[in-house]
């Protein structure tokens, strides 16, 4: 390239920063964000500790006039997934939240992007999104964008494939303005599944406030007995660490689904009220810093809230390594389309 492009962005439904990282990480400094949303306080704090633009950031989606968004190339869009994830109720389109329909914002995607008609319309979610109402809602959704002018794209990719060991599998979309006559488009082949949850362990020792108490390990066994014996899958998971962790979850939940066992040293002098004693068999939770590496968060990004709030945050983000590949193939497309003008 003879002159450096610069592309503009928006970040809706932004949570922590997750698809804007990744865009960053394969655009370089071709990309500017101009605008961000995001509803959820915490999130809020987490973005503005770790990007410096823009200095303010929008609230309410269903509440913010299309007009007052600044010109943009590519609208960056994880719209809310428990809507349509296994993992929720399943709701779709006639969920409701707090009095809010989680299953329609995508729509304010739509009617932002109509207005401003960007060059990309880029969106994650979760893999039930391609069965949920026997295929209905997804086809909702592409045909909406297909309406106002935009030829689309999906696939559903695999963490693991990607330099993580997370089993996530999630449906990306990538939607193109017709003018532009991209007539095909490939997401990016696997990169690296060679990873395991040994690869993503924090240096010991660990704090013991990670570890399990006695008294809830029993609670944990006794659960998933019960639900064995009515035939259920549910309960606790002890992953191997030259394995790979399970989708850590939408709000933060399944934590007790990844626990490991660690045996290097760490104190068994509890730093929180439990109940009983830390377990003597090393089973521990994940920590915040190791839910950000499963979701391929560097160690530079800075983790500013709580743990609860922290395990919610990147459960309900997205992974940067996957995001990052599929930007690196959207830019060379968007680079083709310019050289050809």
């Amino acid at each position: 390239m003879t002159n450096m492009r610069k592309y503009k962005s928006i970040d809706l439904f932004a949570g922590i920063g997750g698809i804007r990282l990744g865009f960053e990480k394969a655009f370089n400094d071709e990309i500017d964000t101009v605008f961000a949303s995001e509803i959820d306080e915490a999130a809020k704090k987490t973005y503005k500790a770790n990007f410096n633009t823009p200095e303010y950031i929008d609230g309410d989606i269903t509440k913010i006039d299309e007009k007052d968004i600044p010109p943009f190339d590519i609208c960056l869009a994880g719209f809310p997934c428990q809507a349509f994830s296994t993992a929720g109720r399943r709701e779709g389109f006639y969920d409701n939240y707090k009095g809010l329909c989680r299953g329609t914002l995508f729509l304010d995607v739509v009617r932002i992007c109509e207005y401003a008609k960007p060059k990309i319309i880029f969106c994650e979610n979760v893999k039930g999104l391609i069965i949920h109402d026997k295929g209905r809602t997804l086809k909702v959704i592409l045909s909406s964008f297909i309406e106002i002018g935009y030829d689309v794209y999906y696939k559903v990719l695999n963490s693991k494939d990607y330099g993580v060991p997370q089993n996530r599998e999630r449906i990306y979309i990538v939607a193109f303005r017709n003018d532009l006559k991209i007539t095909s488009f490939k997401f990016p082949d696997p990169t690296d599944s060679t990873k395991t949850i040994k690869d993503i362990l924090e240096d010991a020792p660990i704090s013991s406030k990670y570890y399990l108490s006695d008294i809830y390990l029993k609670t944990l066994i006794e659960h998933k007995k019960r639900h064995q014996e009515k035939g259920h899958g549910f309960g606790y998971e002890i992953r191997s660490l030259n394995s790979i962790a399970g989708a850590i979850v939408c709000g933060g939940m399944g934590r007790e689904r990844n626990l490991i066992i660690d045996e290097r040293e760490h104190s068994l002098v509890p730093v929180t009220n439990i109940k009983g004693e830390i377990n003597k068999e090393g089973i521990r939770k994940m920590t915040p810093r190791e839910w950000a590496r499963l979701q391929g968060f560097g160690d530079d990004f800075k983790i500013v809230v709580s743990d609860t709030q922290s395990y919610k945050q990147f459960g309900n983000s997205v992974t940067v390594n996957v995001i990052e590949e599929i930007a690196k193939k959207i830019k060379e497309v968007l680079i083709e389309n310019d050289d050809r003008k």
